[in-house]
């Protein structure tokens, strides 16, 4: 049986959700969702040629290593993920690992998702995927910043995650509710942005065939 798309897992999970949470903080969510929506992608956010730069990073075990040694000169796609926090994100990433990992590596290109969390939130964002692929953190956002993707949850939602029982400054390295906007990215050996897909609204996400789809143009 074909897996679900995301969309599909979304709007599952939305229907629990709402149930879950209420109808008040629901709509908060719902309406920082539908601001994102209108002011859309920032200019100047990575897209198709843009060079995308060298950036120091830690791996789960708090390893300093950087984007050149982890992408290694290979084709890669690039998950810029908000945190093991985000519900949306272990949907996703579930599904890459599940559902994109594998084609991937029958192409020969490298599958790596960073996030602005502790590397202690990669491990988490590991354990809620049994994800097989580096899990990596951005401190500070740094690679976020170069790429134009950087972005932090409203006032209100904030309130809401408050009531929720988390904040997010406290899952980031840097202590600051900074977070990209999800986003795939599609890099050459040379690190160059062959396919690119920056999700303002963070319960849409870029569909497994999309990505595919993207590697076999470049190819061709």
């Amino acid at each position: 049986m074909p897996q679900q798309s995301l969309a599909e897992q979304v709007a599952t999970f939305n229907d629990g959700f709402t149930a879950q949470i209420g109808p008040e903080l629901s709509a908060v969510f719902d309406q920082e969702q539908a601001d994102l929506r209108e002011a859309g992608v920032p200019t100047g956010a990575a897209d198709v040629g843009t060079q995308v730069p060298d950036a120091a990073l830690l791996t789960p075990s708090g390893a300093s290593t950087s984007l050149a040694t982890e992408v290694g000169g290979e084709p890669a796609v690039i998950v810029f993920y908000r945190g093991a926090w985000c519900p949306y994100c272990n949907l996703t990433l579930r599904t890459y690992q599940q559902d994109l990992l594998p084609e991937l590596e029958a192409r020969g290109v490298r599958l790596l998702a960073i996030s602005p969390q502790t590397p202690e939130g990669s491990e988490l964002a590991i354990a809620n995927g049994e994800l097989a692929f580096p899990v990596l953190s951005d401190p500070g956002n740094a690679l976020a910043a170069a790429l134009g993707i950087v972005t932090a949850p409203s006032s209100p939602a904030r309130e809401a995650h408050t009531a929720l029982g988390f904040d997010v400054a406290d899952s980031n390295a840097d202590d600051t509710a900074g977070i990209p906007f999800p986003s795939v990215f599609l890099v050459d050996g040379d690190r160059v942005v062959r396919f690119a897909d920056v999700h303002v609204d963070y319960t849409t996400r870029t569909e497994v065939p999309e990505i595919l789809a993207a590697i076999t143009r470049v190819a061709g």
